[in-house]
């Protein structure tokens, strides 16, 4: 008997496609019984199917990209299927070639098998201190037919809603490389795309951006839909008004599945393995060149820009061996620096603009050095520290009551000081007893009573404060330069409590801290001792909830240390309503009850670190009086608060 020609080619396909190369990507929230027995298991079951790729696993799910023969990928979703935990895992397979590269491959990590334990499967919030919202809080799922027909309603809910004229608007959860070669795009459907530099980066958009997602219904999309579901459950956290928030299940994955010709998505969808991107049956080309600007959407070459290394598009024609690239977001972070490459080594120089300031003190260095990830081959970055001090004192003298600080931190951050804007008088307190009066010191009582004080001497340097009494005069720019002026007597004892009085001056110090960073940014965070301290809530205040006073990514700070800080509360109220909790991750440094801080309260400090979420709040209570103590245990926590934003 002849063998059936037309069962045999059946058997040889089924052979060739058996061991064709493919993708297997998948993810699932649920809660994890035994994280150890599940890391046992993805162990053995990859290696044993000789799997590459990328395995997380957290308390609440796993996350899984890998690579290999299409054969082996379907009986590793067996495996994975026969356990409950993973009932209803949506398994997205696909068959492809193999990696381009080892270049293309040891960056996607199909090199080699990473099973890792980790906190979160994605990383919603850079801040390490803030809780991730509940996943069963996330957006509703709605299916690639769901979500295209909704689009094509633009607007209108479904038949039985009764919210017809809430207004649809698309959130693309992506970061900015991946929405540069691909995006869904509906005439009549208003498209958000925050251009983050990475996904850690969105819930900040989102705060700051919240007024076009209240009351409205959000449709969000990412590559496969896992960003997606913490992103919407950050948003339906916020209450009311943000209860209307979907989510594309299966991502853009499934929707070009499901519509092979874009439907309405455009260009290319960027994924995390080593096919880069996977685009429908339109040939359109959304990406351009970083430097020419022709169309290019190809990410193979894996250039990156030399601060971020977020992954750039420089076409082949302006590619050059040894050449360095700037993203869009860094040009336009950047200010105050101009960038070029030079010619002798390929290395990026920095040429830093002039300071005009005069009140910037000039051992603040400008640095090319931005607050993300440094580029392959230099030194590991510091955090820019931008150090406010306190009342009646000068940049100079705070950077010397700091230098312990410095040194101990010299290898983790770059501490920059300023002076405050507005400069205050000399002012002596009468004396019975007899003083020396060299080094600006003041003058015994009896000479005050005999003669004018002796004007300041080469060695006083000038003083100032963020925040002065309402009934503050300025010096007019002839008095501030006149050396002459006469010294002013105190109008009584020293007053413990005069900073409960100091509540006028903020508009000019926030406008003098925005030349500042404009000039000398960006910074990581904020350093604040004293009455610094209070301008640095207020600033933290001000970025968070008042933005009429603070344009979106004018200036931002992504932690703050208060030292012996108070709050001045008609600063820290919206109005006339007290403020949310703040959300900025805060390390509050202050005297115990028995702390010999005769200056600032220990209620006081409490009071303002209060004011901070306790999830971002850091509290050091010690025993050393009116100062920032560099003294273990207190200096390792200091570096410990600041080892998580490296």
């Amino acid at each position: 008997m002849e063998p059936n020609i037309n069962n045999k080619d059946h058997e040889e396909r089924e052979d060739e496609e058996e061991d064709q190369y493919g993708v297997l990507l998948y993810y699932k929230y649920t809660q994890i019984p035994d994280l150890d027995e599940l890391f046992t298991f993805y162990h053995s079951n990859c290696n044993s199917l000789s799997l590459l790729g990328r395995v997380r696993i957290s308390p609440l799910g796993v996350n899984v990209t890998v690579g290999g023969k299409l054969s082996a990928l379907k009986k590793h979703i067996a495996a994975v299927e026969s356990n409950s935990l993973f009932q209803g895992t949506d398994f997205k397979l696909a068959a492809c070639g193999r990696p381009l590269n080892d270049k293309v491959a040891e960056e996607c990590g199909f090199t080699s098998l990473s099973i890792r334990i980790v906190k979160e499967l994605v990383t919603l919030s850079s801040n390490p201190l803030l809780k991730s919202p509940e996943f069963s809080d996330a957006g509703k799922h709605l299916s690639a037919d769901e979500f295209h027909s909704m689009l094509q309603r633009a607007g209108q809910l479904d038949k039985e809603s009764t919210e017809r004229d809430r207004k649809l608007v698309l959130l693309d959860a992506r970061n900015l490389y991946e929405t540069r070669i691909g995006k869904f795009h509906t005439p009549d459907v208003e498209t958000l795309d925050p251009g983050i530099r990475q996904y850690s980066d969105l819930p900040s958009w989102i705060d700051d951006n919240s007024d076009q997602l209240q009351g409205k219904n959000v449709l969000m999309y990412c590559t496969g839909g896992i960003r997606c579901e913490m992103a919407s459950a950050y948003i339906r956290s916020k209450g009311a008004g943000y209860e209307n928030v979907f989510q594309l299940f299966g991502g853009i994955q499934r929707y070009l599945e499901q519509f092979p010709h874009g439907g309405f998505f455009r260009g290319k969808n960027f994924v995390f393995d080593h096919r880069i991107s996977v685009g429908s049956s339109d040939a359109n080309i959304l990406g351009t060149c970083l430097l020419c600007g022709v169309s290019f959407d190809d990410y193979s070459s894996r250039l990156r820009c030399c601060y971020c290394r977020m992954l750039v598009l420089v076409c082949e024609s302006c590619q050059r061996k040894g050449s360095v690239y700037v993203c869009e977001l860094c040009k336009n972070h950047h200010k105050g620096v101009e960038l070029v490459s030079s010619s002798e080594n390929g290395r990026l120089s920095s040429i830093p603009q002039q300071i005009e300031r005069e009140t910037v003190s000039s051992d603040a260095k400008p640095s090319p050095q931005l607050p993300w990830r440094q580029a392959v081959g230099c030194p590991p970055r510091k955090l820019r520290i931008l150090c406010l001090h306190g009342f009646r004192q000068n940049a100079s003298s705070f950077k010397g009551r700091t230098a312990s600080l410095a040194k101990k931190l010299k290898n983790i951050a770059e501490l920059v000081f300023v002076d405050a804007p507005h400069e205050l008088p000399f002012i002596y307190q009468p004396s019975t007893v007899t003083e020396s009066h060299q080094n600006c010191t003041s003058p015994p009582s009896s000479l005050l009573q005999q003669s004018p004080p002796p004007p300041p001497s080469e060695h006083c340097r000038k003083k100032f404060a963020w925040f002065v009494a309402p009934d503050f005069r300025g010096k007019s720019e002839s008095e501030s330069d006149n050396l002459d002026r006469e010294w002013k007597m105190g109008d009584g004892p020293f007053d413990p409590l005069q900073y409960q009085q100091q509540t006028a001056g903020f508009e000019e110090s926030l406008a003098y801290i925005k030349t500042v960073y404009a000039q000398e940014g960006p910074f990581d965070g904020l350093l604040g001792f004293s009455q610094g301290a209070a301008m640095a809530a207020a600033l933290v205040c001000a970025q968070q909830t008042r933005r009429r006073l603070l344009q979106t990514g004018e200036m931002e700070f992504g932690f703050v240390i208060l030292c012996s800080g108070f709050g001045l509360m008609k600063l820290m109220e919206v109005e006339e309503e007290k403020i949310q909790m703040l959300k900025c991750p805060s390390l509050h440094i202050f005297g115990s009850d028995h702390g010999k801080d005769r200056q600032i309260a220990n209620q006081a400090s409490r009071k303002l670190a209060s004011l901070f979420d306790d999830g971002c709040s850091v509290t050091i209570e010690h025993d050393s009086g009116h100062i920032i103590p560099t003294r273990p245990p207190y200096i390792d926590q200091v570096k410990d608060f600041l080892g998580r934003f490296l």
